[in-house]
């Protein structure tokens, strides 16, 4: 399958650079993923109206890393920027380096005046490397007063206040990126749905590489996804298993959110408690076993992303909906607006 199938025009301009003040104020698609009839929301607080007592959101509680460091070389003074992708062991982690080639097996990277340091222990797949980090007191606290919020490239604004590109249910320290289906929602939104008698339920899956890697191949077929951490806990395993059996729907946040558990139940058959690594690919073909919708931003052209998404409602019923949404001028991408596809 050829990845050019998934390609559209995408103005520039229509790529969100800030997030809105109100998170619940984004625009809301909602996609029928059997008919491709589209229905436009102009909150996505009528999410409401989509979802029914009985039926079931989940949600990935990540939580990002400022996992973004700029620093100098120390025997040369140049600059070099990292990003935290993945801690392997200890203090050694997983990095995307800019520029790679400055950093060799043994090179040593000084922090903030040096109240961080990182050598150079080696390269990973992919043209990453590896670094191992010496600092005094607690990693995190240390990283976060030096490190800066991993924005996608394609976002050139600084981010005023870093809390906009965390969810309001993060908990569990680790990703590269965000979430982002999941900034959408508040914690008063999350209420009334729980009012209306709409369970919620939590997975953890730290977003790494695949985020940063573009589809570099002809075909679809030849992709290879980078390996990511998640978990799901027995809790959420007994709610996902009790709602399948009352004939409620289960709803993904996020395409990440997806991912888990499409991998639980591609593993075990049914929802159970389970932590690994995932490099779960999921295009057109794939048949779904564990979800019935997904909410979802809007994501660029020829992504793995928007294969996922074309994969529930079909290839051509998703462009025909991205066409519609660069007509109507949706806000896409990590801060823009959302799609739901049920």
């Amino acid at each position: 399958m050829k990845i050019d199938l998934f390609d559209f025009h995408l103005p520039e301009e229509l790529i969100a650079q800030t997030p809105l003040e109100q998170r619940e104020a984004s625009r809301l698609m909602v996609l029928n993923k059997e008919t491709g009839e589209l229905k436009h929301e102009a909150s996505f607080r009528s999410i409401l109206d989509y979802v029914k007592e009985g039926d079931c959101l989940v949600l990935n509680d990540t939580r990002v890393l400022p996992a973004r460091l700029f620093g100098i070389k120390s025997d040369t003074g140049a600059k070099i920027e990292v990003l935290l992708l993945k801690q392997l062991e200890g203090d050694t982690w997983e990095t995307l380096i800019k520029p790679a080639k400055r950093v060799k097996e043994g090179t040593t990277i000084s922090f903030g005046d040096g109240r961080l340091t990182a050598q150079c222990v080696g390269e990973s797949e992919h043209g990453g490397r590896k670094l191992n980090f010496q600092y005094e007191g607690i990693f995190y606290e240390v990283l976060d007063s030096l490190g800066e919020m991993p924005l996608p490239p394609y976002i050139k604004e600084q981010l005023d206040d870093r809390e906009r590109y965390q969810t309001v249910f993060a908990r569990e320290t680790g990703s590269a990126a965000a979430p982002t289906a999941g900034l959408h929602f508040t914690e008063a939104l999350l209420k009334e749905l729980q009012n209306k008698g709409v369970h919620t339920a939590f997975i953890t899956l730290h977003v790494g590489l695949g985020t940063f890697r573009p589809v570099s191949v002809d075909t679809v077929e030849e992709h290879d996804m980078h390996a990511e951490f998640y978990q799901v806990s027995d809790g959420t395993a007994r709610l996902l298993n009790d709602v399948r059996e009352q004939g409620g729907k289960i709803i993904t946040v996020g395409t990440t959110s997806t991912r888990t558990l499409e991998t639980i139940a591609r593993d075990f058959g049914k929802f159970r408690e389970a932590s690994g690594w995932t490099n779960i690919f999921i295009y057109p073909g794939y048949e779904f076993k564990a979800i019935d919708g997904i909410i979802t931003n809007f994501h660029l052209p020829k992504s793995t992303l928007i294969m996922l998404v074309s994969a529930l409602a079909g290839r051509n019923h998703v462009m025909h909906a991205y066409e519609e949404a660069v007509r109507e001028r949706y806000r896409f991408f990590s801060f823009g607006d959302a799609m739901l596809i049920l």
